[in-house]
C-alpha cells in the first residue's frame, strides 16, 4: 500500500518544477524534501513509519493521504487558475509577470533587506565577526575619516 503512495508522490515530485531563483523558499523542493522524510525507506517504508509533518498527520491513513496528493495535484495542474479565470494578466500595481518573478527572487530579495537595515545594524555587523585587531584597525579607520 506504501508503495503506491510513494510512487504517485514521486511522480508528482518529478512533474513539479523547482525555482532555483527561490533557494530556500521553493514549493517544489519542499514538496521533494517532505516526501523523502515521509517514505525514508522509499518503496519499503513500513506503514506505521509514515508521518508527513511534525503534527503528526499521518500518511499511512488512506483518507490523509488521498487528500493531500489531490490537494497537491490540484496546484500542480493550475485547476484552480483554470476554474477562476483572471480577466487581465495584471494586478493592482501593473506589474508584469516577469517584474514579479524578478521581485520575488532570492538575491532581490537580500538587496531589499540590506537596504533596510539601519546604520546601527550595519556597524554591528561589520564589526562583529572580525578579530580584535581587525576591529581595533577597522574602528580607527572609521574615525579618521572626515565627516560629511
Amino acid at each position: 500500500m506504501a508503495a503506491g503512495r510513494y510512487r504517485r508522490f514521486l511522480k508528482l515530485c518529478e512533474e513539479w518544477p523547482v525555482d532555483d531563483t527561490k533557494r530556500g523558499r521553493d514549493l517544489g523542493a519542499y514538496l521533494r524534501q517532505r516526501v523523502a522524510q515521509a517514505f525514508r525507506e522509499g518503496e519499503n517504508t513500513q506503514v506505521r513509519d509514515l508521518r508527513w509533518s511534525h503534527y503528526s498527520k499521518k500518511i499511512a491513513e488512506p483518507e490523509a493521504c488521498e487528500q493531500m496528493y489531490q490537494s497537491l495535484a490540484r496546484i500542480h495542474s493550475n485547476y484552480y487558475k483554470h476554474k477562476y479565470p483572471r480577466p487581465r494578466d495584471t494586478s493592482f500595481s501593473g506589474l508584469s509577470l516577469e517584474e514579479y518573478k524578478l521581485i520575488l527572487s532570492t538575491d532581490t530579495l537580500g538587496e531589499f533587506k540590506e537596504m533596510n537595515k539601519g546604520i546601527w545594524k550595519k556597524l554591528q555587523e561589520k564589526f562583529a565577526s572580525r578579530s580584535p585587531e581587525e576591529k581595533h584597525k577597522a574602528w580607527a579607520q572609521a574615525l579618521s575619516r572626515p565627516r560629511t
